[in-house]
């Protein structure tokens, strides 16, 4: 009886030291990045153009370009995502089938993502003939983040009682309707929070628009999907590892950090909000 209490107290205080290393290590790592970036934060950093070869001015083509690259794989991702985990959740026969199609989505959820850069280029910039664009890029993120919308939405899905379905058919409703009406609502919860994660997880990706997207520099702003845009992920690559002028341009790209670290801040909180107002009104 002691060795058990010794053996439960032991592992009470190895799960909360490695909750604490865990956290001191996510603090650091936001300390350091805000106390070099958050010097430049200023609204003229966020809506002025880049000047004299990216040592001066601000990021906005690097924001407008790093949005029009998540909305728009979103676009193609999220209905495609939800589809395919209504299809493996509901109507996938055989057994087996659906088994080895969940297990190459779950592999494809653990490829590196430079793998999927160059499935863009061979695929979507030389195979389709898009070059570097935006829409070879949000193609390319989309395939990125289409597992995790797939896997969101089969366990959500997977998380709605059974006795919802037995109402809902013991009523005379077809299936369709019990997916439509029944299952989807209470499963909205859950597949909406995947949806927005991965709109952080595509924001924040480089290697995909290394070869798909992405610029080293440029003054204007995009007029197509056929155009080539700045990416903040990107930008921050490039002022660090290709900058000829480091004393002005790491500043620059620690402040592009903090942009980008906001940004996917509030879209994993907006998936927070959403997910615990939908809960409180399915309770009520």
């Amino acid at each position: 009886m002691k060795k058990r209490k010794i053996l439960e107290f032991a592992g009470e205080w190895a799960l909360k030291l490695s909750v604490g290393i865990s956290l001191a290590f996510l603090f650091l790592f936001l300390f350091m990045i805000f106390s070099k970036g958050a010097g430049r934060l200023s609204i003229s950093f966020l809506t002025q153009m880049p000047k004299n070869g990216m040592t001066e001015g601000g990021i906005f083509p690097a924001i407008i370009g790093t949005l029009s690259l998540t909305l728009l794989s979103m676009l193609i991702a999220f209905p495609l995502g939800v589809l395919s985990g209504i299809f493996l959740s509901e109507y996938g026969k055989p057994a087996w089938l659906v088994s080895i199609i969940k297990t190459s989505i779950n592999t494809l959820s653990g490829t590196p993502s430079i793998v999927f850069g160059l499935f863009g280029l061979s695929v979507f910039v030389i195979g389709f003939n898009m070059g570097v664009s935006i829409l070879s890029g949000s193609l390319t993120l989309a395939v990125l983040i289409l597992p995790i919308i797939i896997n969101a939405t089969v366990e959500s899905i997977k998380s709605v009682p059974f006795d919802f379905r037995e109402a809902a058919f013991s009523l005379g409703a077809t299936k369709r309707q019990v997916i439509t009406r029944v299952i989807l609502p209470a499963a909205a919860p859950g597949i909406l929070t995947g949806s927005i994660i991965s709109v952080g997880r595509a924001a924040g990706e480089t290697a995909p628009i290394l070869f798909t997207a992405a610029t080293f520099y440029t003054r204007r702003l995009p007029k197509s999907v056929m155009d080539e845009v700045m990416a903040m992920p990107y930008h921050i690559y490039a002022l660090m590892t290709e900058g000829t002028a480091p004393e002005s341009q790491v500043p620059i790209a620690y402040g592009t950090a903090v942009v980008l670290l906001l940004l996917v801040l509030i879209i994993n909180g907006t998936a927070i909000l959403i997910r615990y107002r939908m809960r409180k009104r399915r309770n009520w």
